[in-house]
């Protein structure tokens, strides 16, 4: 990958990078430091949108495992997502970035619907686009949510901001200091390994469409402008 190598990326947020030391919700601190990242990415010409997550808040998987409806538990994630991404906005435009949040739920109250060709548009504008509540429907993942929304939006590729990690181990790296760490790998090799970077829907969709997925760690604060200008740092999922 060289400089130019990126003219569109979708930043895929988990809602833990949220949290910084609480563990729990929005840390403020958090967020602006984020939110600077995002800024300077913007600035570069690099056109960029943003899905998060949302446990931080709520995961429909634990609401589900303890005897909630699967599809209940699944929209309140959801609402999760747009409570993060409303959060991240106030963040950007207080830094004098121009951002819309789109929702795949309807809130028109709060944010625009997600309509691809009006991201697209304002994508085109400079303008920041954050994707919220997930695709609109239970049993899928934020993850597929970023696979399909930079297949929509003719995304270069996915950028997978992780906390504490530096990319794809063969094992955690946090249990086991053995671990070895993997500078690039197919996208069968990801979903036949059962490696937790991203579910197998969402990298069977990234592979489908030929969409790089890179995962890196956003600890450091200029990594996210890094790997949107190229730079080969983390891992970087594409290919066989």
């Amino acid at each position: 990958m060289t400089k130019s190598a990126f003219h569109r990326v979708v930043l895929k947020l988990s809602g833990e990078a949220l949290t910084g030391k609480r563990g729990y919700g929005i840390d403020p601190e958090i967020v602006e430091a984020i939110a600077a990242q995002i800024r300077e990415v913007n600035r570069s010409g690099i056109e960029i949108a943003v899905v998060n997550g949302g446990g931080n808040i709520w995961r429909g998987l634990s609401g589900s495992s303890q005897g909630m409806d699967r599809a209940t538990a699944d929209y309140m994630g959801m609402l999760a997502t747009v409570i993060n991404s409303l959060a991240l906005q106030d963040a950007l435009e207080s830094l004098g970035v121009v951002t819309r949040v789109q929702t795949a739920i309807e809130m028109r109250q709060i944010a625009e619907p997600y309509i691809r060709r009006r991201a697209i548009r304002h994508l085109e504008k400079k303008r920041v686009v954050i994707f919220a509540a997930g695709t609109g429907n239970p049993y899928f993942s934020t993850d597929t949510t970023a696979a399909l929304r930079a297949a929509e939006i003719e995304a270069d590729a996915i950028l997978m901001a992780k906390n504490n990690v530096d990319g794809v181990y063969d094992c955690d790296p946090q249990t086991n200091q053995n671990a070895v760490k993997f500078s690039r790998l197919p996208y069968l090799e990801v979903i036949k390994r059962g490696l937790a970077v991203m579910d197998s829907t969402a990298v069977s969709l990234c592979m489908d469409n030929k969409i790089p997925i890179v995962v890196f760690n956003i600890d450091r604060p200029d990594n996210i402008l890094r790997v949107a200008n190229g730079e080969e740092i983390g891992t970087i999922i594409g290919g066989g």
